[in-house]
């Protein structure tokens, strides 16, 4: 049902799209589906005249972290030139092995009709769009983990446009991570035994919760009191629940944390640290 609802909002966003395409082109301008007739193959990258996107970010650069309850915001800027200068530009973010209604299963849409473009140069602006990863409407399920594409059309002033599917992108939409960290005992004797347990979890989309990431090697690091950088004392595993322990040495007064590195699907994420009193 959820992934059928994603489906029609990405068709109405491209149907949006068709209005920025002046009616001199009509004729010529990509056939944009609405929510009840999806073609079985959406069109294709179209381009008339001499309009060209140049650069898309996403998110600032940086990956999408989404939980399991709290809606993100994501800006999109697109870059486009055309000798007359740029009208409009806007994009959306898809997920799925091809962009028509069978292979669709994930998007998230601009909330505006039209970007907002700021002028870089006579021929060039850079037009902002928002989109929304939402834990509870369009992040329904694990699947969607991973790559996502962008989908982009760009306007000149002169009516000249073009259409991108699946502009080059390395676009990441990750499931938000936990890490905690807990020596013990406190206070501890120099030379006695400290033990350092903690849990890594994620983002379950499937259930809406927080769940183990098991089988992850973690790392175990320790700052001595004074010090102005960590240093790695080992690496281990997550249990079959997510859970951490080891022991270690107690030598000076310290920190000790736990850093996770992240993966294709989640993010890097580093525990706060524990600070333990040796006696």
């Amino acid at each position: 049902m959820r992934i059928r609802a994603t489906v029609a909002a990405l068709s109405g966003t491209l149907a949006l799209s068709a209005l920025a395409v002046p009616a001199a082109h009509a004729a010529d301008a990509p056939k944009a589906p609405n929510a009840t007739t999806f073609a079985a193959k959406a069109p294709a990258d179209v381009t008339r005249g001499d309009t060209k996107i140049t650069k898309i970010t996403v998110n600032g650069g940086k990956d999408i972290v989404v939980g399991t309850s709290a809606k993100k915001s994501v800006k999109i800027a697109v870059t486009a030139t055309d000798p007359s200068g740029i009208q409009d530009g806007k994009a959306l973010l898809w997920h799925g092995t091809a962009f028509d209604e069978d292979h669709i299963d994930g998007s998230m849409v601009p909330t505006t009709r039209t970007g907002d473009c700021k002028v870089v140069n006579a021929t060039t602006s850079t037009c902002t769009v928002t989109v929304v990863a939402d834990p509870n409407a369009n992040i329904y399920g694990n699947v969607l983990a991973g790559k996502w594409k962008i989908w982009a059309i760009a306007q000149g002033k002169d009516g000249d446009y073009v259409q991108k599917d699946a502009f080059p992108s390395s676009v990441s939409v990750k499931r938000a991570a936990k890490l905690t960290t807990n020596a013990s005992p406190e206070p501890v004797k120099k030379g006695k035994t400290l033990t350092v347990t903690g849990a890594l979890t994620r983002a379950n989309w499937d259930s809406a919760k927080y769940a183990g990431y098991t089988q992850q090697s973690v790392k175990l690091q320790y700052k001595k009191k004074g010090a102005s950088s960590y240093t790695t004392l080992k690496t281990i595993k997550s249990d079959t629940k997510g859970n951490l322990k080891t022991t270690v040495k107690a030598s000076a007064d310290g920190y000790f944390r736990y850093v996770f590195a992240g993966t294709s699907t989640t993010p890097s994420v580093t525990s706060t640290a524990d600070f333990v009193d040796v006696r």
